[in-house]
């Protein structure tokens, strides 16, 4: 509701006695009024307290200006603030900072910093309560570097002793803004100083985390949290005995941790335990439990928990849905999941970019490459536009299905620099190319990313490296190896065990034997195809074969 100033003359003047309790008693009847008339009625109250000679107190005045604050009418409540300045009252510290509050709720920090000068003015130390309120402003106007040097300023020049309420804003701030790192390192701080972190502040870093799909650094910080026998932590482990409990954030964070980890009946049993203290688990929670569930392809388990769902009369959203078609599609369940992209749609539900890149993996993947294009044709029909995972998704799927020529055309007709600069792009089509002997043209696009100053990563490297010795061009796989170390980029298992193989294939045993000493000692290991091949390179030339030792030390490692 908008409140618009009315005129001190449209009410009557109140009466001379009209006692202060009379003014405390409407006052408090109306913050915990509600209807229509409720701001229109402190407006009222306002004008008559305004009337009263001599006026009430600023802390009367300030109490009844709150009611459009908690309303979040902060103009209005600015206009009053006004009008008492106009009429000569005196205002405090109290109401300077509600002040700035309002102006800060309004983005407009630069007011409320002038506020802050007329504090000084005045002759008052401003409060923690004002900093942190200002601190508050630049977080939501989207100046969080501006608040957090106010929060370094305030530390180095030692003018206010920060509580948990500014650590928590700054630390809100930073993991709005991406810095989850840095609120990392303030919570870190908090916990070697006197103002030691709540579970508020743990939960907001965790979710912070966990959003950036850094779910071991989350699971990292909760255990460090329960380890360090901290508040926060005795109340997620005892909370009878501290007599507070987490809130159902801070228990999805957990159920969702878990669940990406694999460890769904660790989730279900931190959801048992929500229950056990009077939470309700949420669409967030039962949406991590069936992802959870249809991760590990236990579609049945992710059924019976939105059945649980609609028991407590909550509504699968997109989400929930998106889940349950990746589980179908992992399955090989193609026409269920279909059956499920159909249904969303009859439902109301809007398909997004995750839900047509889940149909097109999975069609690919069950070999209706054809189902696929259509598909992705009426993603575009509909005006949704794919991202960079969805052509990765189409190229792959298409390369896999002798479509590699069809793939390079669809990639040339991007518009978008960041697509058509995508080592992954690259890489899925030079390993398409070269699965289907068409080894030229797979050199021909590693060639390409040199021209156009990209670095292929360990992916590529070693798709070029199969690639140059199917063609003959050991000495070359060989070179390009110690290249990609020069360029920075360290080989990895998979490297190792492709070009094993294929010196392994030329009975290039000699070779073959140096790569692998050279891989042991970079602590990688043989994978099943490579280990086969050894074995039954010795069982040919007897137990004299110098791959006798390797394969002991294999077995060492293993």
């Amino acid at each position: 509701m908008n409140c618009t100033r009315i005129g001190l003359s449209y009410y009557s003047t109140a009466s001379a006695s009209t006692s202060t309790s009379h003014f405390n008693q409407r006052i408090l009847h109306l913050k915990n009024a509600s209807g229509a008339t409720k701001l229109n009625d402190a407006l009222q109250l306002f004008d008559e307290m305004l009337q009263r000679q001599p006026p009430p107190s600023i802390i009367k005045f300030t109490q009844l200006i709150s009611v459009f604050v908690n309303e979040k009418q902060y103009s209005t409540a600015l206009v009053l603030f006004k009008q008492l300045r106009f009429m000569g009252i005196p205002t405090d510290l109290y109401t300077m900072t509600i002040s700035i509050n309002c102006h800060c709720r309004l983005h407009q920090v630069t007011y409320g910093f002038a506020l802050l000068a007329t504090i000084f003015k005045q002759g008052h130390p401003p409060s923690l309560a004002t900093y942190t309120t200002l601190i508050h402003g630049f977080v939501l106007a989207d100046r969080v570097f501006e608040a957090v040097e106010l929060f370094k300023k305030l530390l180095r020049d030692k003018l206010c002793e920060p509580n948990q309420v500014m650590y928590g804003t700054v630390i809100n701030g930073l993991c709005i803004v991406g810095h989850t790192s840095k609120a990392l390192e303030l919570l870190n701080f908090m916990e070697a100083g006197s103002c030691k972190p709540c579970v508020h502040h743990y939960s907001t870093v965790i979710d912070s985390l966990c959003k950036d799909r850094m779910v071991d650094n989350a699971l990292e910080l909760f255990t460090k949290m329960t380890e360090k026998g901290t508040e926060a932590a005795k109340m997620l482990i005892d909370m009878e005995e501290v007599g507070v409990s987490p809130s159902v954030v801070t228990f999805n964070i957990l159920v969702n941790s878990f669940c990406k980890q694999g460890s769904v009946k660790e989730a279900e049993l931190a959801v048992q335990a929500m229950v056990r203290r009077g939470l309700h688990p949420n669409i967030i929670t039962y949406n991590a439990l069936i992802d959870g569930y249809c991760l590990r392809g236990e579609i049945e388990e992710a059924e019976n928990v939105i059945d649980r769902m609609m028991e407590q009369d909550i509504v699968p959203d997109i989400v929930t849905y998106n889940s349950l078609i990746n589980g179908y599609c992992k399955k090989k369940r193609i026409d269920e999941a279909r059956h499920l992209f159909q249904e969303i749609q009859d439902k109301g539900l809007i398909p997004g970019v995750i839900t047509y890149n889940t149909m097109l993996q999975g069609l690919f993947e069950s070999g209706n490459p054809a189902a696929a294009r259509e598909l992705f044709n009426k993603m575009q029909a509909k005006c949704l536009t794919p991202d960079i995972c969805t052509y990765r998704i189409l190229l792959h799927g298409m390369c896999k299905n002798s479509q590699c020529s069809d793939a390079l055309a669809v990639f040339r007709s991007l518009e978008s620099n960041e697509l058509m600069e995508d080592v992954r792009l690259y890489t899925i089509l030079i390993d398409g190319y070269s699965k289907y002997g068409k080894h030229d043209l797979a050199m021909d696009l590693f060639d390409e990313l040199h021209v156009k100053g990209l670095k292929p990563n360990v992916r590529t490297y070693t798709v070029m490296i199969s690639v140059l010795c199917q063609q003959g061009l050991f000495g070359k796989a060989k070179d390009l190896l110690r290249k990609m170390e020069e360029n920075g980029c360290l080989p990895d298992s998979v490297t190792y065990n492709v070009i094993v193989q294929e010196f392994l294939k030329q009975k290039a045993f000699q070779e073959a034997e140096i790569l692998l000493e050279e891989m042991i000692s970079r602590g990688f290991s043989t994978d099943s195809t490579t280990f086969e091949m050894l074995l039954n390179q010795i069982l040919s030339t007897g137990q004299d074969s110098p791959m006798q030792t390797i394969i002991q030390k294999l077995t060492n490692i293993k």
